[in-house]
C-alpha cells in the first residue's frame, strides 16, 4: 500500500468494494446471530468498529516492535484487551445491550475481520491509515448488519428497532427472525451486492480457485494448488472413462 493512497478511498473500500461481510464473506457468525433485530445489530456493529479502530492503531504503532514469529498471539492479546474494555463498559452503563449480545460480544476476539485487518493492513501501514482502514471496515460491517437486521425485523416481526409497524402486523414472515431466515436473507443480500458490484466493474467471482479467493495469501497456497491438480486429474480420468 502506498503512502499517497487517498484517505477517503481507504474508508470507502471497507464500506463498498471490500465490504467484509457482503464481499469478503467474513464474520458470518455474528452477522447471522445478531441481525434478528436492529438494536442488537447496531450494537454489535458499533462494538466491533471500536475494537477494529483501536486494535489497528495499536498494532500499527507496535508493528516494528512485535516479533514476526509471535505476531498472531500478540494481535489476539491486543484485540482481547479492547474487547474486554468494551464488555466492561457495556456491562456497567448499558446492561440491557450487554445481555442482548451475550456470548457474541466476547467472540469479537476471534472475529476474522479484526484479526484479518491486523494481519493484512495494520502491520504494514502507518497509524493514521490503519485507523481509517479500521473505520471503513467497521462501517462496512455495521452497514451489512443493519441491512440484514432491517429486512429480518421489519418483514419477520413487523417492527423496527422494537417499535411496531401497524400495517406490517398482517404480513409478518416469522421464519425470517429464525436461523433459516437469517441464511436466506444473507444469501439474497450477497447476491444483490454481487450484482451491483459486477455492473460497476467490481470483482466477478467466476471461479473458486486461489486466484479468485480474497484470503488466498492466508492459507496454504501449495496445498490449494495440489488440491486443484488432483481435482483436474480426477476430471480427466472421468472424461477418459466416459
Amino acid at each position: 500500500m502506498t503512502k499517497k493512497e487517498n484517505k477517503l478511498s481507504i474508508i470507502l473500500r471497507g464500506i463498498i468494494t471490500e465490504n467484509p461481510v457482503l464481499i469478503l464473506v467474513l464474520g458470518t457468525c455474528p452477522t447471522l446471530a445478531t441481525t434478528a433485530n436492529v438494536i442488537s445489530a447496531f450494537s454489535m456493529g458499533i462494538a466491533a468498529t471500536v475494537v477494529l479502530i483501536c486494535s489497528n492503531i495499536v498494532i500499527s504503532a507496535l508493528r516494528k516492535v512485535i516479533p514476526d514469529t509471535v505476531r498472531i498471539p500478540c494481535y489476539i492479546v491486543i484485540i482481547a484487551g479492547f474487547v474486554t474494555a468494551v464488555q466492561m463498559l457495556l456491562q456497567a452503563y448499558l446492561p440491557s445491550i450487554y445481555e442482548m449480545l451475550g456470548v457474541y460480544l466476547a467472540l469479537i476476539v476471534v472475529n476474522c475481520i479484526i484479526l484479518g485487518r491486523a494481519e493484512m493492513y495494520a502491520r504494514k501501514n502507518g497509524v493514521l491509515n490503519s485507523a481509517l482502514d479500521g473505520l471503513g471496515m467497521g462501517l462496512g460491517f455495521l452497514l451489512a448488519l443493519l441491512i440484514m437486521a432491517t429486512v429480518r425485523e421489519v418483514l419477520g416481526n413487523g417492527s423496527f428497532a422494537g417499535l411496531a409497524i401497524p400495517f406490517m402486523e398482517s404480513f409478518r414472515i416469522p421464519v425470517l427472525t429464525e436461523a433459516p431466515g437469517g441464511f436466506l436473507v444473507f444469501g439474497i443480500v450477497i447476491a444483490v451486492m454481487n450484482k451491483i458490484t459486477a455492473k460497476r466493474g467490481g470483482v466477478k467471482r467466476k471461479s473458486f480457485d486461489c486466484e479468485g479467493c480474497p484470503t488466498a495469501h492466508l492459507c496454504n497456497k501449495a496445498g490449494c494448488e495440489a488440491a486443484e491438480t488432483k481435482a483436474d486429474s480426477i476430471d480427466t480420468k472421468e472424461e477418459t472413462n466416459g
